[in-house]
């Protein structure tokens, strides 16, 4: 075992503080100090644990706004043909370059994004070593909690190799809390096989079912370990890797077939406070808000909310129109190769101030995307006084994460909600293995998966019903058995039997699905077709933005994010910096 360490981690500093109201009262250490004593008990091991669980929703980070390092990733699929920035051209530009392909090694965004998932590496790393350290947990405790902290370490560390091209990879066996020089470890090798052994661990310790909501189970942790895999299932010049995508074909379809998940009805299920943790649902991240707090809220979505009351900040992350135009149907599928030919109009009716564009569209943009004349979730009926400079990012707003009418308002400030933040859900599952079976050669099994998913969308008691405006602006009517637009979504029946049309299907599919959840950018990354599909949007959407005008996606630099000055300036052990830059910047 390790030699003892000195663990200074915040939370069970308060654990402490909290507990120490016994016999014991009297015995006090040191202020200002948190030594063995203190932290290496069960109940100090608890807290570390929560701190660990603490930071994955990304804050937590002195010094940082929550909503620049947030797990949902919004400021960073920024980068997308999905997103565009909002709000005005003065406000936060660190975010304009992100959006524009100017990435630099000083962004402040970029910097508190690597700050906020080291800090979390670093509380894992503390709940490993405390647990092996503390003889009173019994010896299946210590494994559940070492298997929960080492998943945790698998996802902070999936994500910043998502970000970056060369990060380094801290485990428990070089982390030492006590010695700052410790963690200066280089980048000098591919991390995805240390990530992979992390998932993998836990897996096979962690249960098939929590009976606390918001802890990973043995079936979060396979997820996770096939996300990965699917990661480096294509090579950069955008071929599939087969063997890596066929490891995780075997997980996906254990998941699907033995995971006991199931697509919920209703597709708007996904993105509301009162359907959490739903059947769908295998890795959430868990929200609370009540009227006396609202630090476990969904802060880092709080600035991504309309201009309009009853939120009135702060209009970011609004909606391109390009992915606007994706959701055109024909004959109830998608228009795969001209989708972007024709825009959908925000236009409204004078008088009924509803939207008079009657062309078939997917019933998931409206789940998607504050539409003019159409309902925005319960609150009311969605026009271009949602936006706050309309000649800047024009008429369309994010929806997904913003909660419902029940789930606004109850803490201090009502853009801080309950909503959970939906990380890994059997959606996600269902399209990767249709990527995969494309790409291994089974059409068919494909068309079938793709076709799971658009039969849920197809469920006419999902659809956002037509509502008519009342007298005051926030007044409207639903009308019975009528729908805001005119929702056309089919089936894929006929055979699947060329594989590049099957592959754009998927592909498709998969933007319709999971649009502005914070996944985008990344997707076009492992497929290796961000510079192809990204300067045609860039082509297309600053024919509306103006300040896009010029802007290109250079191939083989903008697939990942410079690693921050800031870390390379602090990594210097023994003179020299032990993290070297990418080599793209």
């Amino acid at each position: 075992m390790k030699k003892v360490k000195i663990f200074l981690t915040a939370v069970a500093a308060v654990i402490v503080l909290l507990s120490a109201c016994s016999e014991s009262f009297n015995t006090r250490e040191p202020l200002g100090q948190f030594g063995q004593p203190s932290l290496l008990t069960p109940d100090g091991v608890d807290g570390l644990l929560l701190g660990a669980y603490a930071m994955i929703d990304g804050s937590g980070v002195d010094g940082t706004p929550d909503w620049n390092v947030t797990v949902e990733n919004w400021a960073f699929n920024l980068a997308s043909d999905d997103a565009l920035k909002g709000t005005d051209a003065g406000d936060q530009p660190e975010q304009t370059f992100i959006e524009t392909y100017d990435y630099q090694p000083f962004n402040g965004h970029i910097t508190n994004r690597w700050r906020s998932l080291f800090k979390g590496v670093a509380r894992t790393n503390d709940v490993i070593d405390a647990a092996n350290a503390v003889e009173e947990i019994s010896d299946d405790n210590r494994a559940q909690i070492i298997a929960e902290a080492t998943f945790l370490r698998g996802v902070f560390h999936m994500e910043a190799r998502k970000m970056w091209r060369n990060p380094p990879y801290i485990d428990d066996e070089v982390y030492d809390v006590s010695d700052i020089e410790s963690t200066k470890v280089p980048n000098d090798r591919e991390i995805w096989p240390l990530i992979e052994a992390d998932f993998e661990a836990a897996a096979a310790v962690l249960p098939a079912s929590q009976s606390e909501v918001g802890r990973p189970t043995s079936w979060a942790a396979k997820a996770f370990l096939a996300k990965a895999k699917m990661y480096q299932g294509w090579n950069e010049d955008g071929s599939a890797n087969t063997s890596k995508l066929q490891e995780a074909k075997v997980i996906l379809d254990d998941i699907l077939n033995n995971g006991g998940f199931s697509l919920v009805p209703d597709f708007a299920d996904n993105f509301l406070v009162a359907t959490r943790n739903n059947s769908e649902s295998i890795f959430e991240i868990q929200y609370a808000v009540s009227s006396s707090a609202d630090q476990a809220s969904a802060r880092g979505m709080g600035l991504a909310h309309p201009y309009t009351d009853p939120w009135g900040c702060c209009g970011f992350y609004q909606v391109s129109q390009n992915l606007v135009n994706a959701y055109k149907t024909e004959n109830g599928l998608p228009l795969l190769d001209n989708f972007d030919d024709v825009d959908v109009p925000e236009t409204v009716d004078e008088t009924t101030t509803l939207s008079t564009y009657t062309d078939p569209l997917d019933p998931r943009l409206d789940h998607t995307v504050g539409r003019p004349g159409i309902l925005y979730k319960d609150f009311k009926i969605y026009q271009t006084d949602f936006i706050r400079d309309l000649s800047y990012a024009g008429p369309w707003f994010s929806k997904k994460h913003v909660a419902e009418m029940e789930g606004f308002g109850v803490g201090g400030w009502g853009n801080l909600t309950a909503n959970n933040y939906r990380y890994m859900r059997l959606g996600m599952i269902i399209l990767w293995l249709a990527e995969a079976e494309v790409e291994l050669g089974n059409l068919e099994r494909a068309r079938e998966l793709v076709n799971l998913i658009r039969a849920r969308a197809a469920n006419p008691e999902s659809f956002v019903p037509r509502a008519t405006q009342g007298t005051d602006r926030n007044d409207f009517t639903i009308v019975d058995g009528e729908t805001a637009a005119n929702y056309e979504i089919s089936l894929y029946n006929d055979p699947w039997t060329d594989q590049a049309t099957a592959r754009k299907a998927v592909r498709f599919e998969t933007r319709l699905e999971f649009a502005m959840e914070g996944h985008r950018y990344w997707d076009l990354v492992r497929w290796g077709v961000a510079a192809e599909v990204l300067n045609a949007y860039i082509a297309s959407e600053s024919q509306h933005r103006t300040y896009l005008q010029g802007k290109s996606f250079t191939k083989g630099k903008h697939e990942y994010f410079p690693i921050p000055t800031q870390a390379i300036d602090r990594s210097v052990k023994d003179g020299q910096a032990t993290l070297t830059q990418d080599p793209a910047y």
